[in-house]
């Protein structure tokens, strides 16, 4: 049985890793620089708590001191605090349809290491397409390495149900992919053994981008729905900055919404994802969407008004199921990314009149649908800030000796 001296160093140390882990989420997730004086007022911890921690958390590498900051009243300038550059890494990782990739990203956000590769994975091998991602992620981990920066971990985006209880996509319906072991089929590369990645469903992780990246510009509520426009459509709910994942970590398959039950395709994402898009405006399915944007902008007159009237059915579709989302869930704002933000001037009146004219509360309260805001392959993103986090919830574990 321990004793008392036992439980008062264990209740201190968790009071310790609490506080420094207080200290460093105001430091990483303030919009402007605090100071040492900031940080202690904003947190109620007293200012020679704060120093102590911060001093710690610097030696680290987790938070960096900027240049001193005149003060209009008497004494000696106050120091900006910032997060760290280039100690620290997540690395976000994705598979989806028509592309797979490899971010790296610092504490301050910055990008340290990118490889994106295009490519049709419709009804792939699994163990090529892993193996592929895994190369890659063992050149992004080695170039960090060779930098002397530490990786905290990595995190994989993929397009489908992937069970946190119990680890395995289920499935993945756009890839063909079922009941697979993603993470054992990844850790053959050393390196990702190392760094054995955690799961998710790329929209959550999208949103959970999204989410960071309104908090940094200062745009827009933090409840919101996120869609993900590829060539399956994915969703997510943010609460107050959080990913509402329900029991098993499967909400916000939007695309799967039932629209037309008189065919065999009245799903969402049959409607108004990529490849609905894509035939509707008379353009090779499977081929570069960007060039329905060219046509958009620069086709022939005929081309123009096919492309714009499937872009308008494909809102028309948007709008009618995320009102039935809202209805249930009553948020107040819809994100859209991926190619539908690539899409959102042709096609945001649609959604808009149909949130408009199903949403019962919307009379009373107008709903507002907004471009996202976070930049291309958000889930890569999403990924590598969820392993930031938790350095931020943990940085014990990252403490140096000071001196």
């Amino acid at each position: 049985m321990p004793s008392r001296d036992d439980a008062q160093v264990a209740r201190q140390d968790r009071m310790r890793e609490h506080n420094l882990s207080l200290t460093l989420r105001r430091v990483v997730d303030s919009r402007i620089p605090l100071s040492r004086a900031q940080v202690a007022a904003s947190t109620g911890l007293a200012r020679a708590t704060v120093t102590g921690l911060v001093d710690q958390l610097i030696a680290a590498g987790l938070v960096r001191e900027l240049d001193p900051v005149s003060q209009q009243r008497a004494g000696r300038p106050a120091v900006p605090l910032a997060p760290a550059q280039r100690t620290v890494a997540g690395v976000g990782m994705e598979v989806n349809v028509d592309y797979l990739g490899v971010r790296a990203l610092d504490l301050a956000g910055t990008v340290l290491a990118e490889h994106v590769e295009k490519v049709d994975l419709r009804a792939s091998d699994p163990a090529d397409v892993l193996g592929r991602l895994a190369r890659s992620a063992a050149e992004v981990l080695g170039g960090l390495e060779a930098a002397d920066v530490r990786v905290a971990g990595t995190a994989l985006a993929l397009p489908g149900l992937v069970d946190r209880v119990t680890g395995p996509l289920r499935v993945a319906p756009n890839l063909h992919w079922r009941d697979l072991d993603v993470v054992a089929e990844l850790c053959r590369e050393p390196a990702l053994a190392a760094h054995p990645p955690r799961l998710a469903n790329e929209a959550n992780l999208a949103a959970r981008a999204e989410a960071h990246a309104r908090r940094d510009t200062g745009d827009g509520p933090p409840s919101f729905v996120y869609v993900s426009g590829e060539v399956g459509i994915g969703g997510a709910l943010v609460l107050d900055g959080e990913i509402f994942l329900g029991r098993h970590g499967w909400s916000g398959e939007i695309g799967h919404i039932v629209l037309d039950t008189c065919t065999e395709s009245g799903t969402l994402e049959e409607l108004a994802g990529q490849d609905a898009i894509l035939r509707a405006a008379g353009l090779p399915v499977g081929g570069a969407f960007d060039a329905l944007r060219d046509v958009l902008d620069h086709g022939e007159p005929a081309a123009q008004g096919r492309a714009r009237a499937a872009v308008r059915a494909a809102g028309r579709s948007l709008g009618v199921a995320l009102a039935n989302v809202v209805n249930v869930v009553d948020l107040g704002e819809i994100v859209l990314g991926g190619t539908f933000s690539l899409l959102f001037d042709d096609l945001q009146h649609e959604v808009a009149a149909e949130l408009a004219r199903r949403v019962i509360f919307a009379p009373w309260s107008p709903l507002e649908v907004s471009r996202a805001v976070a930049h291309p392959y958000p889930a890569m993103t999403g990924g590598a800030l969820a392993v930031l986090r938790t350095v931020i919830a943990e940085p014990g574990a990252w403490l140096r000796p000071v001196g």
